[in-house]
C-alpha cells in the first residue's frame, strides 16, 4: 500500500500545502501571487493548495474568514476560532514543519471536522482544493447530476444571463457547456456547484476520489474550472474541486435548504475522505 501525506501550514490559514496519494502530488502550488503567510492581508490571495473557506466562499468575506487566521495544534485537533465559533480539524497522514513522520501510513486521506457554534447558525464550508492537472483531465460526478451554474458562465451560454444569481442544468453539460473535461486554454471560466457529495478526477493514469459525509445537511462539490479566462488582466489556469456543505457559494444568497445549519446541541461533525486509485 502506497502511504498517504498531508502537509498543512497552520499559520497561513490551516491550509492544505500537499497532498500525496498514488505516488504522486495532486495539489497544485499556486500562481506564486504570494509567498509566506498571508495573515493580516484584508484581499484574498490565490495560494494554490487547499484553503478551508467558511461560513462563505464568495461575497463577505471572499474565500471566508479563516485563510488569513492562525490555527494552532494540539496534536491531535488543528482549531480555529473565528467571529464567536470554533472549527476543529484532524486528519491522518499530516505532517507538521516539526514532525519526523507522518500521523498515519495508509492509502486513504480522511479528515474530521467539529463545530462549535450557537444552535440555528447557518454557514456554507468548502475543502477550496486546487489541482495540480494536465490538458485533458477529467472531472466525474454520476451522469444526471443537478448543477448551478454562475455568472461567469455567461459568455459559453449564448443566451442573457436570467435575473438570477445561478441557473440550473444537468450534468455533464449543463446549459450545453461541457464541464467534465480540463482542457486546453480558451480564455473561459466557470464556476458550478453539483449536487453531489462525491466527486472524482482522472489524470495522468489515477483517479482521485473526495467524498463528503454530514447527514442531514446539504453536502454538494463545487467546481472551478479556469482556463485562464481568470482573473482579468493576468489569466492563469486552475482546476478546484471542492467538497462543500450546502449548495451556494455565497451564503448571503443561501435559500431554506442551501446553506448548513448546527443542530440544538450546538456541535456539528463532519468527515471528508480522499483516496487514489490507478485506471
Amino acid at each position: 500500500m502506497v502511504s498517504a501525506t498531508v502537509g498543512v501550514d497552520l499559520g497561513d490559514g490551516g491550509r492544505w500545502t500537499s497532498l500525496r496519494l498514488g505516488g504522486r502530488e495532486w495539489l497544485w502550488a499556486g500562481p506564486g501571487l504570494v509567498s509566506g503567510p498571508r495573515t493580516g492581508h484584508a484581499v484574498f490571495t490565490d495560494a494554490g493548495g487547499l484553503d478551508e473557506c467558511f461560513p462563505t466562499v464568495r461575497g463577505t468575506p471572499d474565500h471566508g474568514g479563516l485563510w488569513n487566521q492562525v490555527w494552532t495544534d494540539d496534536s491531535e485537533w488543528d482549531t480555529v476560532r473565528w467571529d464567536g465559533v470554533v472549527l476543529r480539524r484532524r486528519m491522518n497522514g499530516g505532517t507538521r514543519p516539526d514532525a519526523a513522520v507522518p500521523r498515519a501510513d495508509t492509502g486513504v486521506v480522511w479528515a474530521d471536522y467539529e463545530l462549535t457554534a450557537p444552535p440555528g447558525y447557518r454557514f456554507v464550508w468548502a475543502a477550496h482544493a486546487l489541482l495540480d492537472c494536465a490538458v485533458g483531465a477529467s472531472v466525474n460526478v454520476p451522469h444526471g447530476t443537478v448543477c448551478r451554474l454562475y455568472p461567469e458562465a455567461a459568455p459559453l451560454l449564448g443566451t442573457p444571463w436570467p435575473d438570477a444569481p445561478w441557473v440550473e442544468g444537468r450534468w455533464p453539460a449543463p446549459g450545453g457547456i461541457h464541464l467534465g473535461t480540463f482542457g486546453p486554454s480558451d480564455g473561459s471560466a466557470v464556476g458550478a456547484i453539483l449536487d453531489s457529495p462525491t466527486a472524482s478526477v482522472r489524470d495522468r493514469g489515477l483517479e482521485l476520489t473526495f467524498d463528503l459525509s454530514c447527514p442531514g445537511q446539504p453536502v454538494s462539490t463545487a467546481l472551478w474550472r479556469n482556463l485562464e479566462g481568470f482573473p482579468e488582466g493576468a489569466p492563469y489556469r486552475s482546476l478546484g474541486v471542492e467538497p462543500m456543505l450546502g449548495r451556494v457559494f455565497d451564503l448571503a444568497e443561501a435559500g431554506p435548504d442551501d446553506a448548513a445549519v448546527v443542530p440544538d446541541s450546538g456541535r456539528l461533525t463532519w468527515r471528508l475522505v480522499v483516496s487514489a486509485r490507478p485506471v
